[in-house]
């Protein structure tokens, strides 16, 4: 598929031939559903923790003598049914991550961009480099341009003074090539990328 290279200044710079395995899909959800759950599931921090019976700083004193109460056999108080008592089998610490195969994580990728561009949400530009890393000039640059919600993916490396000029931007965000994920294009109202960004991730996803 063949798609206008734009300027950061707006002016036209040609155009591209996307390639077809990347950009020209049918989106599947049920693939872009697995991939967004396996990276959310990853990051999760799992960091949950309740005291358990063994954990409670509490008396082991026998409450009262075990018969002849016409009550239930109790012993310490850390038992769950007691107020102040340990949790019976609560959250612990743990990792929520999953695995989910390489080839399957490039399908979402390719899939999260052919999205994007079946949406019209794409927008291919020729290069970042900027002569100073003026966040002013940038932000009047992005709101002539029209970009809301936008992730920016360069090449390998990310042009110095546009990442320190974006860095303070609402809504924009930027990504070397491979940082590139499923999510964040998603999250995404428009999805820029870069000719460099372009080259790299048909090469990282061949």
């Amino acid at each position: 598929m063949k798609l206008d290279v734009i300027k950061l200044d707006g002016g036209k710079a040609g155009s591209i031939d996307l390639d077809e395995a990347l950009f020209g899909l049918d989106p599947r959800a049920d693939i872009l559903h697995r991939v967004v759950r396996w990276q959310r599931a990853k990051a999760q921090a799992g960091t949950h923790s309740v005291l358990g019976k063994s954990d409670v700083s509490y008396s082991t004193k026998k409450i009262y003598r075990q018969k002849g109460t016409g009550g239930a056999r109790h012993g310490s108080k850390k038992a769950p049914i007691f107020r102040h008592g340990g949790v019976y089998k609560g959250p612990t610490p743990r990792s929520h991550a999953h695995d989910l195969p390489k080839k399957f994580r490039a399908l979402g990728l390719r899939h999260a961009l052919s999205a994007k561009a079946k949406a019209g949400e794409l927008v291919i530009v020729d290069s970042l480099a900027l002569d100073a890393a003026k966040t002013a000039a940038l932000a009047k640059t992005v709101k002539e341009l029209g970009w809301k919600r936008t992730l920016v993916i360069d090449g390998a490396e990310v042009d110095a003074n546009f990442a320190l000029a974006a860095r303070n931007l609402e809504g924009v965000d930027v990504l070397p090539t491979i940082g590139a994920n499923v999510y964040d294009i998603l999250k995404r109202d428009i999805l820029v990328i870069t000719k460099a960004g372009v080259e790299a991730l048909e090469a990282r996803l061949k």
